[in-house]
């Protein structure tokens, strides 16, 4: 968490930050420092703006209310493209023709989407902390009405989130997911709340929309009883653990862990492969990695060797039935150190701990180690894009198009559209493919990109095409054609401090 002079340094963003559709300067939470706005983003932002006005007049509205459509969507891609370099596809035919805009939107939004790694604060937490981001960004963000409006903390607990979930993106499916504690006030959600919100939406829904995880704290008192209740009694669609231990108060982190540790996680693997006889779901190892900058390091560099995915490769090789998704995927460079994760690529061609995760799966002969896009994606999209670029390039290089699985870590991250967007739009330089023998990732909904999105999830989930042929025309996709018939307004926020400007 930030001290009292680090956010002395800091900011909610609206006071400060123009409202585009896509940030124009680094927001963080308060794990980390953002880093002041940087030249290219001063440049992206005098882009967006001229350009948002000059498609504004054309068609007769508000700067303000034309970056609330699809073709000012586009326009921001072609801000940012006119900055960083050809990265997306769009045309500025499309930012300036509505009809054009919205055909690729409507085309696009039955694309199957399964993010599962999505979050909600319950109704009692005492992270507060997490308002304060959402403000920060409320016009520097993907939905310029939040412009001004005061948040609080219910925009980050459950109806907001099944607004910006199921509402306000393509979104099909999504897994709960959460962060334990050692103190258990600090919980963002109770194994039980996880399945009570899973089991509310998929009663109102009528079909199967949400997934929830069960959190395992290795080394806690009872934990392993803890697992045998959850299973028993919850039946989570798989567990999701934190390796350094206490991820919200690394101060009383007093239980950090290894996957390869055979005396502490071996029993718990024999658990998860008796449970994945029934539910092959359970088979999901799921784990946190990275986000872990230079100054997280600094102060707590006892967790260092907790934090990478020195432990990843011989737990996948011994448990050969399980599947090893890394939550971010070891993405490392976060806290304003995107620069620095850009520079070391452009020097060695590595990327901590990106790198390190691909070559996994030559280095140990396993098929089974998956990469989970989560704030990797999120964040270096809008920091260092061609930073982005190459990590999306190296995984599935070395992964492999059929081992990277989508998660946004909404709604800290905001309504996950945003996100949704860029993928869609991102295609490797070909420079860097020529370089470093990266393939295309394609089409929108091309084989890639539709693995990524969905396909992957859906395979070791077990979702079959039964199941997604009935969310077709379940409650909730009635719901969804209801609001975009009224005029909804999509919520593509991103979240956190900003750095004053001088």
């Amino acid at each position: 968490m930030l001290s009292q002079e680090e956010l002395a340094q800091l900011v909610a963003a609206e006071s400060t930050i123009f409202p585009s559709p896509i940030p124009t300067q680094c927001i963080s939470s308060d794990e980390y420092m953002p880093t002041p706005q940087t030249e290219k983003q001063r440049e992206f932002e005098a882009r967006v703006k001229a350009i948002g006005s000059e498609m504004a007049k054309k068609h007769g509205t508000t700067r303000r209310r034309f970056f609330k459509s699809a073709a000012g969507m586009a326009a921001a891609f072609v801000a940012m493209n006119d900055t960083y370099g050809p990265l997306y596809a769009v045309s500025r035919a499309e930012a300036a023709t509505p009809e054009m805009a919205n055909e690729r939107a409507n085309a696009l939004k039955s694309q199957f989407i399964m993010d599962m790694h999505t979050h909600f604060l319950r109704d009692d937490t005492r992270i507060m902390g997490f308002v304060a981001q959402r403000e920060a960004v409320g016009k520097a963000g993907w939905n310029p009405l939040l412009a001004g409006k005061p948040q609080t903390i219910e925009d980050l607990k459950f109806p907001n989130y099944f607004k910006e979930i199921y509402l306000d993106s393509d979104t099909k499916i999504a897994l709960i997911s959460g962060s334990g504690s050692e103190d258990p006030r600090d919980w963002f959600l109770t194994n039980e709340m996880k399945n009570d919100a899973r089991t509310k939406v998929n009663k109102e829904a009528g079909t199967k929309r949400m997934f929830s995880h069960a959190i395992f704290m290795p080394g806690m008192p009872g934990w392993l009883d803890k697992v045998d209740h959850d299973l028993e009694v919850l039946k989570p669609d798989s567990f999701k653990g934190y390796t350094v231990g206490d991820n919200t108060n690394k101060h009383l982190a007093k239980h950090p862990w290894r996957l390869d540790d055979e005396k502490l996680l071996y029993p718990f693997y024999e658990k998860l492969v008796k449970a994945s006889k029934t539910n092959p779901s359970l088979a999901n190892v799921c784990f946190h990695k990275g986000l872990y900058p230079p100054a997280t390091t600094k102060q707590f560099p006892n967790l260092v060797q907790y934090a990478d995915v020195r432990d990843v490769g011989k737990a996948a090789k011994d448990w050969p039935q399980l599947n090893f998704i890394c939550y971010h995927s070891a993405f490392r460079f976060t806290g304003g150190a995107y620069k620095v994760g850009m520079e070391q690529f452009e020097q060695t061609g590595r990327i901590d701990w990106v790198t390190d995760l691909c070559e996994i799966p030559e280095k140990f002969g396993v098929r089974n180690v998956y990469g989970d896009v989560g704030q990797l994606f999120a964040q270096s999209t809008i920091a260092e894009p061609r930073l982005c670029a190459a990590m999306m390039g190296q995984l599935v290089k070395g992964l492999g198009a059929d081992r990277i699985v989508w998660g946004t870590d909404a709604v800290w991250t905001g309504a996950p559209q945003w996100q949704i967007e860029a993928l869609r739009r991102l295609e490797i330089p070909e420079d860097m493919r020529k370089k470093y023998g990266f393939a295309a990732l394609g089409a929108a909904d091309g084989p890639v990109k539709r693995a990524i999105f969905g396909e992957n999830n859906a395979r070791i989930y077990g979702v079959t095409a039964q199941h997604r042929a009935s969310l077709e025309n379940d409650r909730f996709a009635m719901a969804k054609q209801a609001y975009d018939r009224e005029g909804g307004d999509r919520t593509n926020l991103a979240y956190g401090y900003a750095v004053k400007k001088t």
